[in-house]
């Protein structure tokens, strides 16, 4: 015998997090059953068409899940992607999401989204997925990130990047080859070589 609706979907939002509308009807269940359930204060809205269990417990990054269940082509990048990997000091209070150059712009406004835009071959390279939140997430690896940070370092700040630089050669995610490869990548080797010399 099927399960009633609202337990699908609390199993459904169990399993994955946070849920979209659209995402329901292939699994069986009508948005009014999500009404209901938000009515009731079982689930709640977390962000335009983004629902969760109202109890379920998030994490400092819930924000980054929110961003990926919103865009799920794009990658946390910059900013967001050195918070994730705890490699600044500093708190965006946007999410910065890397799409394609010709990717729709996405609608919302929660939670904010900083976009910038890399071509597909650079977005693509040096990306790895994390759960967060029941979400998987595209984030970009340690090394790509500070990569980024010299190629954007006029969006984000060079203080930024040095802080970040400084923050990853002392981390246990030190990978100077690793490194090269995604300067190389991003045309920033030149710019990056005289920091990464004056730090030792």
């Amino acid at each position: 015998m099927a399960s009633p609706p609202a337990d699908r979907l609390r199993s459904l939002l169990k399993r994955k997090g946070i849920v979209r509308p659209r995402d329901l009807a292939a699994r069986g269940i009508e948005r009014r059953t999500l009404a209901e359930l938000t009515a009731s204060g079982i689930v709640e809205q977390r962000a335009r068409g983004l629902y969760a269990l109202a109890d379920a417990e998030v994490s400092e990054h819930h924000s980054l899940a929110l961003a990926a269940k919103r865009v799920p082509a794009g990658v946390i990048c910059l900013l967001s992607a050195l918070g994730y990997h705890d490699l600044t000091t500093q708190a965006p209070h946007q999410v910065w999401l890397a799409i394609e150059p010709h990717a729709r712009s996405p609608t919302g406004d929660y939670p904010a989204l900083r976009i910038i835009r890399m071509r597909q071959d650079i977005l693509r390279r040096g990306v790895t997925e994390k759960t967060i939140d029941g979400v998987p997430v595209k984030i970009t690896v340690v090394a790509k990130t500070l990569a980024d940070c010299f190629k954007f370092r006029n969006k984000i700040g060079l203080d930024v990047a040095l802080e970040a630089l400084r923050e990853y050669r002392h981390s246990r995610h030190w990978n100077p080859e690793e490194l090269w490869k995604y300067a190389r990548l991003c045309r920033v080797t030149n710019v990056l070589r005289p920091y990464l010399e004056a730090i030792g």
